[in-house]
């Protein structure tokens, strides 16, 4: 398979993806709003009910986190960087793109970023957004 048919294959996963963590997370908080809006039962039950709301705002978090990188992948794709390294500009290989198809860094500059916790990167960011002024007054 020819790399652009393979990226149009996977476009169609990231969307089929978004879409069902959208429906997750509206399904989520529907199910939320109604737990709160039930104010009968003892403490024992409020306390699983909190518990479960927890575990549920921490699912609906990761699945948050997860949705904005599908997002982004698909606005690279429709601004032609989908593929291609954000860090380093190389060709991400297939390989790497099927196992996390919202990846945006090639594999070294992944293990640079986690080695070196982010730092790189944020300095990066820090001196681009230094070139701006701020008027707060």
């Amino acid at each position: 398979m020819a790399r652009k048919d393979a990226l149009l294959n996977l476009r169609t996963i990231l969307i089929r993806r978004r879409d069902a963590l959208r429906s997750t997370l509206a399904g989520d908080m529907s199910l939320l709003r109604e737990l709160h809006g039930d104010p009968s039962g003892d403490v024992v039950d409020a306390a699983l009910d909190t518990a479960r709301d927890e575990i549920s705002s921490q699912l609906a978090e990761v699945e948050s986190r997860e949705l904005a990188h599908i997002e982004n992948a698909l606005q690279r794709m429709r601004g032609g960087q989908y593929g291609s390294c954000e860090v380093c500009s190389a060709r991400i290989p297939m390989a790497r793109l099927h196992a996390l198809p919202y990846a945006t860094m090639c594999i070294e500059c992944q293990r640079d970023l986690e080695r070196h916790g982010g730092s790189a990167l944020r300095d990066e960011r820090e001196e681009s957004s230094a070139d701006f002024e701020i008027d707060v007054s």
